[in-house]
């Protein structure tokens, strides 16, 4: 499947004083074989080892961790001399081996002319358990489910992402319009997990899909079990399956009280932590006020929890595929939060977005999300349908005035009076409308 990150791999290759790579992301998004595609066609060999599925090599990094014997001892397992520039090292579930984590720092700073590429599910928590990391002498990259246009590129039609990238402000004519919707509702069904899109493009059969989205969130709830301490396991399936339940609501704010009767801030602030660091959940904060820096105006006790994938929240939320069918009520199922879920997806992996808020006034008024880039600040509301009236969009204009808002829904492509609406399906080309 065609990736988007490969292109950033790929700079990062060429880059004058490269450092070496961290790429995070959930288990099973396809960071793995991101990195061995990555090495098997921009280098002439690949070392790849898997600290999860071999114990024995954390022995190899207890001593001495300078490149020089490293290379040395890698090479030897590697069974062929690792080459400067030619051989690419992945060291995958790196986490697994805190003084392997360690190591980038002396490569970084004794033999940066060796590529290394990292990644790691649990990598965030990690960190957050107190392992050593070679702060200021790494990079990352972020890989995410696929988005919806990578979902199109999986489908081979590159030309409807062409269409709608030269299309410029244009209305989206209806034929193309109507081919990019149905799409949508594939998406909304299949979501972004690599192994659901390669069931669907082998067998076209939603249940096949679904049986495979079924097997991932099977493999989430053991993770629990396996790696987080017990002492929060079972406030780790709480929380997590609380998930559809909060998103359900007219207010999405979360609630811990809907967690379990009784439930208190402190008692899950863990595994809420777990969660968030190990990429299964994603969390937008509230905000006060749209001004330069929004984080300043971050309210701390008022967030949002959402999902990893469009498509796992459906599961999560049993919603049958069948729902595909029904005209436009996808979209508007579970009071929008498909919807809701899949544009956060779609905002997220901008490189141009920084960080992503809501905000509410006095409980009369909410904005679904806002973000900034380098100069501008953007409200975004998010339409189910095609109903357009936006009340909560009308109240922030008229109090901040922004150069552009945006809406969108499946209404179509139109600018006018700085509100810009956007269709879902278009939302891949945002950063070339707001250029």
């Amino acid at each position: 499947m065609e990736r988007l990150l490969m292109d950033e791999l790929q700079k990062w290759k060429n880059k004058k004083g490269r450092l070496p790579l961290i790429l995070k992301g959930a288990r099973q998004v396809g960071k793995t074989w991101l990195l061995r595609e990555f090495g098997k066609n921009e280098f002439d060999d690949v070392l790849y080892i898997n600290f999860e599925n071999a114990p024995g090599l954390k022995e190899a990094f207890d001593g001495d961790i300078s490149p020089n014997r490293m290379i040395d001892l890698l090479g030897a397992l590697h069974g062929k001399r690792i080459q400067p520039q030619k051989t690419l090292m992945i060291f995958d579930e790196v986490q697994e081996v805190p003084r392997a984590l360690t190591s980038l720092k002396y490569f970084a700073e004794q033999a940066p002319e060796y590529a290394i590429c990292c990644a790691g599910s649990l990598l965030g928590v990690a960190l957050h358990g107190g392992t050593s990391f070679p702060v200021g002498k790494v990079e990352y990259l972020t890989l995410q489910p696929l988005n919806f246009e990578e979902f199109l590129h999986a489908n081979g039609e590159v030309g409807l992402i062409q269409f709608v990238i030269k299309n410029g402000l244009n209305e989206i004519p209806k034929i193309i319009a109507e081919k990019l919707t149905d799409y949508l509702k594939q998406y909304f069904v299949i979501g972004g997990m690599p192994a659901a899109v390669a069931a669907w493009l082998d067998t076209r059969d939603y249940s096949i899909v679904e049986d495979k989205q079924q097997d991932i969130l099977e493999t989430y709830v053991n993770d629990f079990s396996k790696h987080a301490p017990e002492s929060i396991v079972p406030k780790l399936r709480y929380l997590w399956n609380s998930v559809p339940s909060q998103l359900s609501k007219e207010n999405k704010k979360f609630i811990y009280g809907l967690v379990r009767e009784g439930a208190r801030a402190r008692d899950y602030e863990e595994a809420m932590l777990w969660l968030l660091d190990s990429g299964l959940l994603c969390k937008v904060s509230r905000i006060t006020k749209a001004d330069i820096s929004l984080k300043a105006y971050e309210d701390l006790k008022a967030f949002k929890l959402y999902h990893l994938d469009v498509g796992l929240l459906r599961v999560m939320s049993e919603l049958s595929p069948n729902a595909i069918l029904d005209g436009i009520k996808i979209f508007e199922e579970f009071k929008g939060a498909l919807t809701e879920q899949f544009v956060l997806g779609e905002l997220s992996g901008k490189k141009f977005i920084r960080n992503i808020y809501y905000w509410t006034s006095d409980a009369t008024a909410e904005v679904d999300f806002v973000f900034a880039d380098n100069t501008d600040i953007y409200p975004v509301e998010v339409k189910a349908g095609e109903n357009l009236r936006a009340r909560s969009l009308k109240i922030y204009r008229e109090r901040y005035s922004p150069k552009l808002a945006i809406r969108t829904s499946l209404s179509n492509l139109r600018l006018e009076d700085g509100l810009l609406n956007v269709p879902l399906f278009a939302l891949f080309n945002l950063e070339n409308y707001l250029n």
